[in-house]
């Protein structure tokens, strides 16, 4: 792009401007700060950043002298060693002052786009066929065959019903042509895609039988998916669970895509009948449902969908494979919701699963809520009674592709030295935090969703908050007797078992029965 095109656009995503640094820039604080927004500029440039030197956030020049742009070069080159990165290209310009334009490279392998996406919807909505037609671009046999590939537990297949989260990913080359597997199964096959793709999707498949409705809670929330696809099958439509899954993803804040199945089983007027029941249900909390039909309407809508107002609806078959081609395309364009500031931040995962793995040891897995985590960087673990204890990253992978570094959005597992399996409990954290503590109380405002009764000090919900899931107690709720259906208030609330690391603004859902609500942290007592 022409550079004063770029001046006249300003910062955006991998571009980043910079009027002059000095030597006091390379201090402790204010040179991790550089060094994380530098790697905040790589990841969004899938691995090629741009500064500017020499000019304001608005982009006018700032007429520095040749002596403080060599200085501030040179802080700049700095900053790129730091953040495993090289300046390949320095340009130099003169118009009202002199200003230049650096491209900086990351070390190695480009960073790969990473999208996480939840699918959510009742059962028996065609969740992990469409994913598994669309993943393998096989049609489906109108049974499930493709569901297969998403049910890996003895009973899953048997039954048809999925019980546990499970993981398939979805590849693109450059140009957003798909990258298809012949098994997703196959490890090697996914090492293999992930290493020659230019984006990828991991998928978080989300069981939708109510027994169940605690591991999909755990999906949706604690895999920091970035965006939530749900599936509403033609036949049905929507259902009381469709709009429980609903609910938490918007009350969690989560962009959502939605994708009517099983279109083949049902006349055009029935999936209008639904569409038009979708619509109402989107506009009523205040969303703007858009149909796509065809590839121009996702290029209108793809980068505003993370914003989440705008709810994209397509139509679906994995028999005859209608929308696939558009859901797909969708998919290629829509952007990660990652923020600068959480690339900033000490690298932090919640804990979902642990291993023993032959030959690797003690392995974690999770998303990365926050910072980079390098292979054998010293860690914390905990709160493993109320304390942390330090690790090693031995190694990281990612859908079986070993990894050098990870960052915010990839979903990993860590080797850990130094601890044993039977240790690790779901909920417990990984970081390089300097300052961590256990807490077992915390303030919160909450918002009581629906109730069929009271609610008053003693109640206990259980408290689903990343991967932490854990019965708790409201010990005091303030400025009021009792809470209802539609209320907001106040409330100290207690672990009942055991403490966690837990922040201010930290988001959680809270269930116990036909009751449910949402809060959001505002005081942790240690």
């Amino acid at each position: 792009m022409d550079i004063f095109q770029i001046l006249q656009n300003g910062e955006n995503s991998n571009i980043e401007f910079k009027s002059t640094l000095n030597h006091e820039h390379l201090e402790k604080d204010r040179k991790e700060r550089l060094v994380s927004q530098m790697k905040f500029r790589l990841d969004s440039g899938k691995g090629i950043a741009y500064y500017i030197l020499g000019v304001y956030d608005d982009g006018t020049p700032c007429r520095a002298t040749h002596q403080q742009l060599d200085e501030t070069l040179n802080i700049i080159e700095t900053t790129a060693r730091e953040a495993d990165a090289k300046i390949t290209n320095v340009e130099t310009f003169s118009k009202n002052g002199k200003f230049m334009r650096v491209t900086i490279q990351q070390e190695g392998k480009n960073r790969k786009e990473h999208l996480i996406v939840g699918t959510i919807g009742h059962v028996d909505h065609g969740k992990s066929t469409l994913l598994g037609s669309l993943t393998t671009n096989a049609p489906d046999d109108g049974r499930g065959k493709t569901r297969v590939y998403s049910d890996f537990l003895p009973h899953e297949i048997e039954r048809g019903l999925s019980a546990e989260l499970s993981h398939l990913i979805y590849g693109f080359t450059q140009k957003g042509e798909p990258l298809f597997m012949r098994n997703p199964l196959d490890k090697k096959e996914m090492a293999q895609l992930i290493d020659k793709c230019y984006k990828f999707i991991s998928f978080v498949d989300c069981p939708g039988h109510a027994p169940w409705l605690r591991t999909a809670i755990r999906g949706i929330l604690g895999q920091k998916v970035d965006y939530a696809l749900l599936t509403i099958a033609a036949e049905d439509g929507i259902t009381p669970i469709t709009k429980e899954h609903l609910g938490i993803a918007f009350g969690m804040k989560y962009p959502i895509l939605v994708a009517i199945t099983m279109v083949d089983k049902v006349t055009e007027e029935q999936v209008k009948a639904v569409e038009t029941e979708l619509s109402q249900l989107m506009r009523a909390v205040g969303h703007i449902p858009y149909h796509i039909r065809e590839k121009e309407d996702v290029t209108l809508i793809a980068d505003k969908v993370a914003d989440g107002i705008i709810v994209p609806i397509m139509k679906t078959s994995a028999v005859t494979m209608e929308g696939l081609t558009l859901l797909s395309y969708l998919l290629f364009k829509l952007p990660s919701t990652a923020t600068e500031e959480e690339h900033k931040r000490p690298f932090l995962l919640y804990i979902d699963k642990v291993f023993s793995v032959r030959g690797a040891g003690t392995v974690v897995t999770g998303t990365v809520n926050e910072g980079v985590v390098k292979k054998g960087q010293d860690l914390l673990l905990g709160p493993m009674e109320n304390e942390f204890r330090k690790v090693r990253a031995q190694s990281i992978m990612q859908h079986h592709y070993l990894m050098n570094q990870a960052s915010v959005g990839d979903l990993i597992g860590i080797a850990l030295r130094n601890v044993k399996r039977e240790e690790i409990k779901r909920g417990m954290v990984v970081t390089d935090a300097d300052n961590v503590a256990a807490a077992k109380e915390f303030e919160a405002e909450v918002f009581i969703l629906n109730h069929p009764t009271r609610i008053k000090e003693g109640y206990e919900p259980i408290i689903h908050l990343k991967t932490i899931s854990e019965s708790a107690r409201f010990v005091k709720i303030r400025d009021k007797e009792f809470l209802c259906t539609g209320d907001m208030a106040r409330v100290r609330i207690e672990f009942k078992y055991h403490s966690h690391f837990i922040r201010e603004g930290d988001q959680f859902l809270f269930r116990e029965s036909r009751s449910k609500g949402l809060g959001g942290i505002t005081k942790v007592f240690q």
